[in-house]
């Protein structure tokens, strides 16, 4: 992570009061939490709506921060304390961001897309880590504050950083491909996902291509060359990058010639290669998202030989495909991070083809953000269901009763339960699980379904 003096602060950001006093002073790490400073961090408090930073300087300081910015439209900065006053706060943290990451002698893999990147920036990280030193953004810290604090806490001795990058507007991508300045760049796909900001899908693939903003001349760009959006644009533009497409179909460098899920993984193989591939993530998409990890891993001199080891080992972001055993000997699969119509159709398609269940329930909660059409877009999902390979549906929220209502075209309607209490619907649920259940979990964030997900799962 990021170690300097007081002083180096100088060239990195725009600095308005007298820091002599205390330029000799040494900071490690930087934090915008208060209660989660580390001794000798350097505080940079944020101004939101809700709460100011600011209010809790003092604070920070007694708990053992090295120094604090502070925003200069702020009033009654502390006096005789290392404080640093800047003109944005926000600002300041980008720019020493920036300025860090032109020090690093790394390389960068950025991760975009509307659904997987999360997943795909893990697989990532773990065949990268056969060969290198690799640190990953944690969490879904991928946007113009998390991506910058994730820069910062780089360690001088890594030599790949996995970065993922996250929008809802235009533009939002360029800010975060300028600063990270990726080797590499993935798109893992082109969904439905910020719909409502960008107002058609040929917008979110025009605002994912930002990516290529940042990517360094002779870079590697890895995208899905099933998808015609992508193609045609990159047709348009014409290409100082190194290209390398993943799919379904024989078109592309890299797809699949076999796929077939058990119970707890994925198995697969691919044209380029004659190893069997073992993945313990479900889902033929899963299997998308590898492909394009790979192909970054293997052009970056891991051998596919070597891949399976770095699948054993595999750890994903929490409810990202999260397997959890379940009260009473029910299998749960958590997915409630997020979710789109492209999300939520192909887990209900893993669902339905997964093997070795007695009883499959859906539980699925309004999806966010998908404009205009969003009442059709959850028809269409509940519409899709197959009743002869799931058993129960659960819908929670006013959109996805829309999902009940697409099912009940094809569903008998004992087998459609509609809620909008979360704790009915989990005192419902409890009563289907049993050995032999299989229960997938899907929802926008704002749902929260992972509530539901805490109270039917077994912690023993």
């Amino acid at each position: 992570m990021i170690e300097k003096k007081i002083l180096e602060l100088k060239d990195m950001i725009d600095i308005e009061n007298d820091i002599t006093p205390f330029e000799n002073i040494a900071f490690k790490g930087v934090s915008i939490n208060s209660r989660e400073i580390e001794p000798g961090n350097l505080f940079i408090p944020l101004k939101g709506e809700r709460t100011d930073g600011h209010q809790y300087v003092q604070m920070a300081l007694e708990n053992g921060a090295a120094a604090s910015l502070w925003q200069a439209d702020i009033p009654n900065p502390p006096e005789n304390q290392p404080v640093i006053i800047v003109k944005d706060t926000l600002l300041a943290l980008q720019e020493m961001a920036r300025a860090y990451r032109d020090e690093l002698p790394l390389k960068v893999a950025a991760v975009t897309g509307s659904n997987g990147k999360t997943t795909t920036k893990d697989i990532l990280a773990s065949l990268l880590s056969l060969k290198y030193k690799v640190q990953k953004t944690i969490g879904n810290f991928n946007n113009e504050l998390g991506l910058p604090l994730t820069i910062l806490g780089l360690r001088k001795d890594t030599e790949v950083a996995v970065l993922e990058m996250g929008m809802s507007q235009f533009g939002e991508i360029d800010f975060l491909t300028n600063l990270a300045k990726p080797d590499a760049a993935i798109i893992t796909n082109i969904g439905e996902a910020h719909l409502q900001d960008l107002g058609s899908r040929e917008g979110i693939a025009k605002a994912k291509l930002e990516i290529l903003h940042g990517l360094k001349q002779g870079g590697l760009f890895v995208y899905p060359g099933d998808e015609p959006l992508i193609q045609n644009a990159m047709k348009e533009k014409g290409s100082s990058w190194m290209v390398k497409t993943f799919g379904k179909t024989s078109k592309n460098d890299i797809y699949p010639t076999s796929v077939t899920m058990t119970g707890t993984e994925s198995v697969f193989q691919i044209n380029d290669s004659n190893e069997t591939f073992r993945m313990p993530v479900l889902g033929e998409y899963n299997v998308m998202n590898a492909l394009a990890a790979m192909t970054v891993a293997y052009e970056w001199g891991v051998p596919y030989e070597q891949m399976n080891d770095a699948f054993k080992s595999l750890k994903l972001t929490k409810m990202r495909m999260e397997m959890l055993k379940g009260l009473n000997g029910a299998t749960i699969l958590n997915d409630a991070y997020n979710a789109s119509p492209t999300s939520m159709l192909a887990v209900i398609r893993l669902v339905e083809q997964l093997p070795g269940y007695r009883k499959k329930i859906l539980v699925l909660g309004d999806m966010l953000e998908l404009g205009d059409e969003e009442k059709d877009f959850h028809y269409q999902v509940g519409k899709s269901i197959n009743p002869e390979k799931i058993d129960l549906l659960y819908t929670y929220g006013p959109l996805a009763s829309y999902i009940a209502e697409g099912a009940k075209e094809h569903f008998s309607e004992e087998k459609i339960k509609t809620y909008h209490d979360k704790p009915l619907l989990i005192t419902q649920l409890k009563k289907e699980l049993e050995e032999g259940t299989f229960v997938a979990v899907k929802a926008s964030r704002g749902m929260k379904l992972e509530e539901v997900v805490g109270a039917i799962t077994s912690h023993q």
